[in-house]
């Protein structure tokens, strides 16, 4: 089979010639030498035997805020961006950490009700616009040799999480909510309204399966929240892309424990990333007790684990992965990211594991 074949038919529990591996080198791939870089992750990956899944890999559809004047500027290791409309402002802060080499968000933007107001009138005035024929046209040039997989939503993810990792963080969001829960549910709709442009110009697309990165996890939303915000968008989201012929895949990476009987009843036909403690908090064997046989399952590859054990660790890992999941619906993964520090010849070693399980 070729590597799209084999992720298509695993995911959607049809026979496969074998368990497809198809690592996920974020985090890894950024630090690997520039001459690896320049042959592509899709080379790269075919090279250390690996089939080729590239998750949110691009955007099927374009956003511009009209009516908004961004403002930046820096102050030491501070960086503040400012949205000035004729509402009113808002405005995040980034720091810099030296140490990581990155900018963290460490201020969001919205809190106050008129904060919201503001946020509202950005994505009232928000223009989607369809991007997905330079997609259909790099995708038919990929052939059989992977699997892209799009992603959707104009912040990658649903309204109420781009709310809780971006716009306010979880504990402003929880005081909003009791404070004045109308005027947040009101922004939230048409943010979502924002967000079902871009699941349209999707169904359009070639991708078969379309991605968004929700980072789901009880770390920073509660169960009651998920059920109430971001399930029934969620739901939403995979109606319409069924009534396409697409599947929706649903990146979580973090503590899903309590959120899995949630998740259990979705409509999604993918969950991504699940992960062992300590980056999450459930075992592969765990979620596939309380999902149903419809939902595939990529993961299972925790990634501090990854980084610091000996092969000998790893080859009892992956064939323990490998016997829990059989005869389920099944992509063997490192979950969410890949350390940099991760020696090449554990990505060859899973490829053998991967070619002589029976």
């Amino acid at each position: 089979m070729t590597s799209k074949s084999r992720i298509l038919s695993a995911v959607c529990g049809k026979p496969t010639d074998r368990v497809p591996w198809s690592p996920f080198l974020a985090y890894y791939w950024q630090y690997i030498p520039k001459e690896e870089q320049q042959k592509g992750e899709i080379r790269y990956m075919q090279e250390m035997g690996a089939d080729p899944l590239l998750r949110g890999s691009c955007a099927l559809s374009n956003s511009e805020r009209k009516n908004v004047e961004i403002s930046s500027r820096r102050e030491g290791n501070k960086q503040y961006h400012s949205f000035i409309t004729k509402v009113g402002t808002i405005t995040e802060v980034s720091t810099y950490s030296a140490h990581a080499d990155t900018w963290f968000l460490t201020g969001h933007p919205v809190s106050t009700e008129e904060d919201f107001k503001v946020l509202q009138y950005i994505h009232e005035n928000t223009v989607i616009t369809d991007n997905t024929a330079l997609f259909d046209k790099a995708y038919k040039e990929i052939g059989e040799d992977a699997v892209s997989s799009p992603n959707i939503g104009v912040h990658r993810k649903t309204s109420f999480q781009s709310l809780v990792e971006h716009w306010c963080g979880t504990e402003a969001l929880t005081y909003a909510l009791y404070d004045f829960p109308e005027t947040v549910e009101e922004c939230l709709a048409v943010m979502q309204a924002k967000d079902r442009e871009t699941v349209k110009n999707a169904c359009n697309s070639s991708a078969e399966i379309l991605n968004f990165f929700e980072d789901s996890s009880t770390t920073n939303i509660s169960p009651a929240m998920f059920e109430k915000y971001t399930l029934p968008q969620i739901n939403e989201w995979a109606d319409m892309l069924h009534s396409a012929g697409k599947l929706l895949m649903h990146h979580a990476c973090g503590h899903l424990k309590d959120l899995m009987p949630l998740i259990a009843t979705s409509k999604i036909d993918i969950l991504e990333s699940i992960s062992p403690p300590p980056t999450g908090n459930i075992e592969i064997a765990d979620a596939l007790k309380i999902l149903p046989e419809r939902i595939a399952v990529i993961g299972g590859i925790e990634p501090t684990f990854f980084e610091n054990c000996t092969l000998d660790e790893l080859e009892n890992c992956v064939n323990g992965l490998l016997n829990t999941a059989r005869g389920r619906r099944f992509v063997l993964a490192n979950s969410d990211s890949c350390p940099p520090k991760v020696t090449y010849d554990k990505f060859l070693l899973v490829s053998d594991i991967v070619r002589k399980f029976r």
